[in-house]
């Protein structure tokens, strides 16, 4: 049973509500997430760090106008793809839009895939106030990310071994930190909303399906025909292969550094793992209710709606 009109919105008015959706890479966040949004009076702030920038559609997966039901969508295609967009400036945007529907008496939804960005919004991290070094970023861009690991273990070992090993960017942010503060100090939370985090899960046999098949549909709407029309607006390879997953290896075969073959193959197994990587982010957070239905989602938030501190209940995932 939906929650709807008056009722609802005294419900909402009791402090900060905030709900979550996240889960795994293709597997039907954005499809729940309007579904709950039109019962619960709802507006979706994305939690993607691709879906930001401008013309990243198809290789991103960006739910279409037709996709959103009617549901106001936040925080997509707010930048262009030549500006670097970081976790600190999407932290101010996203909780500005969720501070706004809030004040329109509407439920705000957090949906997405991206662990650091969820986190960002979730726990509240105050981020490190070491002021960003240009000349420096550019000197560390040209190195390989072997060669960056290596500076960040000299320079703060600590963070060296709980650093995304893959995220270039990231570690780059650390050398840049910790050359100037001596390391990269602990991160503190203050967050800002109460929140219900529920997360999406399939079978994995079944996902890995689901990743095919998105692929290949993505293929047929012209995902490389993106990638090309990207970097004649003046993208560099490089700069493309930075994205990673799509729009690395179809760079790559567009270089003709690989076959179509090894390409579709590279991106089946690379988004397989990347899928596991965030499944192993989310297990460590023990305040996510895991489901798999839309009806098991809908249970909590009503409960979430009605009290003022919302106990934790079944962890679906655990117990399932």
């Amino acid at each position: 049973m939906a929650i709807r009109g008056k009722n609802f919105k005294s419900l909402v008015s009791l402090g900060q509500k905030l709900v979550v959706i996240l889960g795994p890479t293709a597997v039907g966040k954005s499809d729940l997430a309007v579904k709950l949004a039109q019962k619960f009076h709802g507006e979706i702030v994305s939690a993607d760090s691709r879906q930001v920038y401008q013309g990243m559609n198809i290789g991103t997966g960006k739910i279409t106008p037709s996709e959103m039901g009617c549901i106001p969508h936040h925080l997509l295609d707010v930048i262009s793809p030549k500006i670097q967009f970081d976790v600190a400036t999407y932290q101010k945007k996203a909780t500005q839009a969720i501070q706004e529907i809030l004040k329109r008496r509407q439920l705000p939804f957090l949906v997405g895939g991206s662990p650091f960005y969820l986190d960002a919004i979730t726990k509240g991290w105050q981020f490190s106030k070491a002021k960003a070094n240009p000349a420096l970023r550019i000197a560390l861009a040209q190195k390989s990310l072997a060669e960056l690991l290596k500076i960040l273990q000299v320079l703060d070992y600590h963070y060296f071994q709980k650093v995304e090993k893959d995220n270039k960017r990231r570690i780059i942010r650390a050398i840049e930190i910790a050359s100037q503060l001596g390391k990269v100090p602990p991160r503190k939370e203050n967050p800002q909303f109460q929140t219900l985090i529920i997360g999406l899960k399939l079978p994995l046999s079944e996902l890995k399906k689901r990743i095919y098949q998105r692929l290949e549909k993505r293929f047929q709407q012209g995902m490389i025909q993106e990638v090309e029309n990207l970097h004649r607006q003046g993208l560099s390879w490089q700069r493309l292969e930075d994205f990673g997953l799509e729009y690395r290896w179809i760079s790559c075969y567009l270089q003709k550094k690989i076959t179509i073959k090894e390409m579709k193959e590279k991106l089946q197994k690379e988004t397989e793992k990347f899928a596991k990587r965030q499944l192993t982010w989310f297990k460590k957070d023990p305040t996510i209710h895991w489901i798999q239905k839309q009806e098991e989602a809908q249970h909590l938030i009503q409960n979430f709606l009605k009290e003022k501190g919302f106990p934790k209940e079944k962890n679906y995932f655990k117990n399932s």
